[in-house]
C-alpha cells in the first residue's frame, strides 16, 4: 500500500511542472495581447510599430532585429537581452532606455512579467516554438 502511495505521489510531482508551465504560457499569451499592438511573434511575424520578438532570449543583441528601424537610443545600446534585463526593462521602458520609441508604460506586476517571459521564451529566432 505504501509503495502505491509513493508511486502516486511521484507521478503527481512529475506532471506538476508541465501543468504549471502550461498555465504560465496561457497567462503569458494573455499578457502579450498588450504587446501585440506593436510586436509580433511566431512563424509569420513581421516588424510592425515595434520589432518582431522571436528569439528575444536567444543571445539577441538589443536594437539589431533585421529590417526594423530602431531609435537612436537602441542603435548605440550595448545590451544582449536576457530574462533579468528584460524584467527590469518591461517595468519602465522609457525610464530604462530614454529616447526609445516604445510608448508602452510598462508592466508592474511580477507575475504578469513572469508569464510574459515564459510565453516569449517559447519562440526561437525562426518563430517556431521550441
Amino acid at each position: 500500500m505504501r509503495q502505491l502511495a509513493y508511486a502516486a505521489t511521484a507521478a503527481f510531482l512529475f506532471f506538476l511542472p508541465a501543468t504549471a508551465q502550461a498555465q504560465d504560457l496561457a497567462a503569458g499569451e494573455k499578457v502579450f495581447l498588450q504587446c501585440r499592438t506593436c510586436h509580433q511573434v511566431g512563424e509569420t511575424a513581421k516588424n510592425a510599430v515595434g520589432p518582431v520578438l522571436n528569439g528575444l532570449f536567444d543571445n539577441r543583441k538589443a536594437g539589431t532585429h533585421e529590417g526594423y528601424t530602431y531609435s537612436a537610443a537602441y542603435k548605440t545600446l550595448d545590451k544582449v537581452w536576457n530574462e533579468d534585463n528584460f524584467r527590469v526593462y518591461i517595468k519602465d521602458p522609457r525610464g530604462v532606455t530614454p529616447g526609445t520609441k516604445m510608448i508602452f508604460p510598462g508592466l508592474k506586476d511580477d507575475t504578469q512579467i513572469t508569464n510574459l517571459v515564459a510565453y516569449l521564451k517559447q519562440f526561437g529566432p525562426d518563430g517556431k516554438k521550441k
